[in-house]
């Protein structure tokens, strides 16, 4: 079996590093500086799409997102922990099944953030936004993990907490597993998959039975 787990939300809290990196950009170059919850509604898309969505105007979108980054980076570590289980959740998952990552998150970062939390040994690939053209809910994170790893699609899954993660599996042909402890809930996700489980450690198990 392989399991492909999603981040944020799904292994990871980084929430409150997000909201600041956030915050920090609208107040250096302006603009309406949005809510929590209008940021917290769209985490998970590109950076590039959040920005747009929350009233950026197009041409500026890039440096508001490299403002973003240079802050996020400074802070990350301090301000990103494991969800509850989820540390659990790896160590299970990869007594049975090859583990990989796909997230819309910056692939160089997110490594480190994994590195430091003395997770990362247990994954074999991580597809971040820079490796693919097309971010969830398109296939291409999804395939381009598959092919890193050289297995197929059958015994394959991906466990993620929006609708974005549900989206790409389905598109590429794979199950789902949904989680609650991130940023779509249950009506949201039932929409895609109907497997929902409260949390990555749950989802695990849920595919332990499968295997």
């Amino acid at each position: 079996m392989t399991i492909l787990f999603d981040l944020d939300g799904t292994l990871i809290d980084s929430t409150e590093a997000i909201l600041e990196s956030f915050h920090r950009s609208f107040r250096l170059l302006g603009g309406t500086p949005p809510d929590d919850e209008a940021i917290k509604a769209l985490i998970g898309h590109p950076l590039d799409a959040m920005y747009r969505d929350l009233g950026v105007e197009s041409d500026r979108v890039e440096t508001y997102v490299q403002t973003y980054k240079a802050h996020y980076r400074v802070i990350s570590r301090a301000k990103t922990h494991l969800l509850p289980g989820a540390k659990e959740a790896i160590e299970e998952a990869a007594a049975f099944a090859r583990l990989g990552v796909v997230t819309t998150k910056t692939a160089r970062y997110s490594k480190e953030l994994l590195e430091h939390m003395g997770v990362m040994d247990a994954f074999e690939v991580l597809i971040g936004r820079e490796d693919v053209t097309h971010p969830k809910p398109h296939p291409e994170p999804v395939y381009r993990a598959i092919e890193a790893m050289q297995v197929d699609t059958s015994g394959c899954w991906l466990v993620g907490d929006t609708r974005l993660d549900a989206g790409a599996a389905a598109a590429a042909g794979i199950g789902c597993v949904g989680v609650l402890s991130g940023y779509d809930g249950r009506e949201q996700l039932e929409t895609l998959t109907p497997h929902i489980c409260d949390n990555a450690l749950e989802a695990v198990r849920f595919l332990a039975c499968k295997g």
